[in-house]
């Protein structure tokens, strides 16, 4: 049975697109929650953000052929890519078997820590300690040790309202537990829910630029992945399936969390550039003056410093397709702040209705990286909207979009009644029938859960096999 009809994110986002509506059997959903332990709508909400992603592309498929292809997503195959590494990525051991690839050390401390914990108050506060530098900041804060003991009674020392300001004054990242009620009559909360889940903006005007030669929705399109961690890098990714060149671009001395480069590599080229260095800042330029999307991943602000603002960005290259990737979104008082999925699972209520929900007694986490996942697929919806604006009437355009707003598009889904008998996770066959192996990569023999967005005529799909960070050229490949 189709469930496109009730599907609320992804009537949500063609609101967003507007248009012609797609026909009647264009787009199809399939299947229900629950897959994990959670109140939370997450594969209906996924699968309508990615269906919404494959209108997005069948757009541009129609300005290259006049044709448009049929959109398929199953909910539970959906709610799957939520799950990062574990079970969701296999790599051949030393008898030919694929196995789960286990989550190292670091990941375990940090989720560890990254909890609520009790503030002197009485109210909760969630710290995040994931990047060696962005944890000894908060521990500073904290006067504690990295430990659970010592950072819950470090917590403790602290009323909650100002423990956020000052770990956000200290530029790190931790975010006080609120209700949904709380955080919507919280101005920044406020802020979000007056503002669309994908803002995409006419910065400028220009002439029309038709699509690339090309055999997929994407094709010739440059992108220029400007990001590290999970949302921005699987907004990359997106463009990728889809076929874009994207063009990952890092400092070699950056932090980087290995599997979450490794998950979220497939299918794109990958270079060192330092924008610290006159020169390879140079050469920065240079790919920006021919790149279609640049997605920038990085706190507000950040890039700008270093003379790769928004604004900069536009003036090198007019026509360019702006996508940031962030936290608070794009304006209200938290919006210089940085954060991550846990902080937007914090303020916007998600652990205090998870807690609730299972009976945990506290706030408590989803199960899966939501938020990173969902913001990830929104950033490439609203920049192949962005593509056919510009094919068809021209511009320059801005996409914006944020883990708190889509924390909130998740919990405008409604609520599931009965989780409790949850899987937990895909069947092995289910798991099979959608992976994709690449041997010989530098992280092994894989066996990874692919795209499971299905398109007819162009089915998305990871060329080459997963880079090793900064082993490409900074050039972007011949149209």
């Amino acid at each position: 049975m189709n469930t496109l009809h009730r599907n609320g994110a992804y009537a949500e986002l063609m609101a967003i697109r507007g248009g012609t509506p797609p026909g009647a059997d264009e787009v199809h959903i399939a299947g229900s929650d629950p897959l994990y332990a959670s109140p939370f709508r997450i594969g209906e909400t996924s699968a309508g953000v990615l269906a919404a992603r494959g209108v997005a592309a069948n757009d541009l498929w129609e300005l290259r052929t006049g044709r448009r292809q049929a959109i398929s997503i199953d909910v539970r195959a959906a709610a799957a890519t939520s799950r990062y590494g574990g079970d969701m990525t296999l790599r051949r051991d030393e008898h030919g078997e694929y196995r789960p690839i286990p989550y190292s050390d670091a990941m375990k401390h940090m989720v560890s820590l990254t909890q609520p914990w009790q503030a002197r108050d009485g109210r909760w506060v969630l710290p995040h300690t994931n990047l060696a530098h962005l944890e000894r900041r908060v521990l500073d804060v904290l006067d504690s040790q990295s430990t659970v003991e010592s950072v819950r009674a470090g917590v403790a020392r602290w009323d909650s309202d100002a423990l956020e300001d000052a770990i956000a004054a200290a530029q790190a990242c931790a975010g006080k537990v609120r209700t949904p009620e709380e955080w919507l009559a919280h101005p920044h909360g406020a802020y979000l829910a007056s503002r669309p889940v994908v803002e995409i903006t006419k910065l400028a005007e220009g002439e029309p630029e038709p699509l690339p030669p090309g055999e997929r929705p994407a094709s010739g399109i440059r992108v220029l992945d400007h990001t590290r961690i999970l949302a921005g890098p699987t907004a990359g990714l997106g463009m990728a399936e889809h076929g874009a060149d994207v063009l990952m671009v890092t400092a070699s001395q950056l932090p980087q969390v290995p599997s979450f480069v490794r998950d979220t590599s497939h299918g794109k080229r990958s270079c060192f550039l330092d924008m610290g260095r006159a020169e390879e800042a140079a050469r920065l330029r240079e790919l920006v003056k021919d790149a279609d999307v640049v997605i920038d991943g990085y706190r507000p602000d950040r890039l700008a410093a270093h003379g790769f603002g928004v604004g900069e960005l536009v003036r090198l290259r007019p026509g360019l397709i702006h996508v940031s990737v962030n936290c608070f979104g794009s304006g209200g008082p938290f919006a210089d702040r940085a954060g991550w999925d846990q902080i937007a699972q914090a303020v916007t209520g998600m652990c205090v209705t998870q807690g609730l929900a299972t009976g945990a007694g506290r706030p408590q986490l989803t199960p899966v990286f939501t938020c990173d996942f969902l913001t990830g697929f929104l950033a490439t919806f609203g920049a192949l909207i962005a593509l056919a604006r510009r094919a068809r009437e021209g511009g320059t355009y801005r996409v914006q979009v944020s883990l708190c707003q889509s924390a909130m598009l998740l919990q405008r889904q409604g609520l599931l009644d009965d989780f409790a008998n949850a899987p937990g996770g895909l069947t092995p066959a289910e798991f099979e029938a959608l992976a994709v192996r690449s041997d010989g990569t530098v992280y092994g023999d894989l066996n990874t859960l692919g795209p499971v967005l299905r398109m007819s005529e162009t089915p998305c799909t990871w060329f080459g096999t997963t880079p090793e960070l900064g082993s490409g050229e900074p050039v972007w490949l011949p149209r």
